[in-house]
């Protein structure tokens, strides 16, 4: 799935996505009901990265400013673009599934966005997990402290453990899942939001 569709199958699940569209062309513009400041992401099936190839515009201003950034997406990829309203604040987190040949879907926690591979600073539960997994998986990464209010950084855990049981539960009623992977997701004082996706088939 591209980064449109896996986030409309995670919001079939009540997982928490920011307000967003797809647009096709420069001329849909006017038409969207969105707050600036808005980033908009090239959607391909084919581009996994899509910030080292240039396919993520941020702090896009205006509707003029949103319609150069279609226009300059269309013209170097050939594709439509997820426009989003820009999320502020929070700690970055990851949370994805696995699927092992021997032990089925296994699910991650972990502290995310681009210290992701710097500290892999994650934990694994088999998956379908309880809320005590959910409550345990916070516990055991080094990064504890920060989900625990570190220096004033205030997080909602509950918000975190009911994303790791929808998850659960999504990969539970769709085992033709292969991977997933929502990072980073922004874990906020009153919600978790997931800023990036990516669900893999069979």
């Amino acid at each position: 799935m591209n980064e449109y569709e896996a986030k409309k199958f995670l919001k079939k699940y009540g997982i928490n996505i920011p307000p967003g569209t797809l647009i096709r062309t420069p001329e849909e513009v006017e038409s969207i009901d969105l707050n600036y400041p808005l980033v908009a992401k090239v959607v391909r099936d084919d581009i996994i990265h899509k910030s080292d190839v240039g396919g993520v515009i941020l702090n896009i201003r205006n509707g003029d400013e949103l319609r150069d950034a279609i226009r300059k997406i269309n013209q170097k990829f050939d594709a439509p673009a997820l426009v989003e309203e820009m999320q502020k604040g929070g700690v970055e987190i990851i949370v994805g599934v696995l699927k092992d040949s021997t032990f089925g879907h296994a699910i991650m926690f972990g502290l995310g966005g681009i210290f992701t591979e710097v500290f892999r600073d994650v934990t694994f539960r088999v998956i379908p997990i309880t809320d005590k997994d959910a409550e345990l998986m916070l516990s055991e990464i080094r990064g504890r402290k920060i989900l625990e209010g570190y220096r004033g950084i205030k997080v909602n855990r509950e918000a975190i453990i009911d994303l790791l049981l929808s998850v659960s539960k999504l990969v539970e009623e769709n085992p033709q899942i292969k991977g997933m992977d929502l990072n980073p997701v922004l874990a906020r004082e009153k919600d978790c939001v997931v800023l990036d996706a990516k669900i893999i088939e069979k």
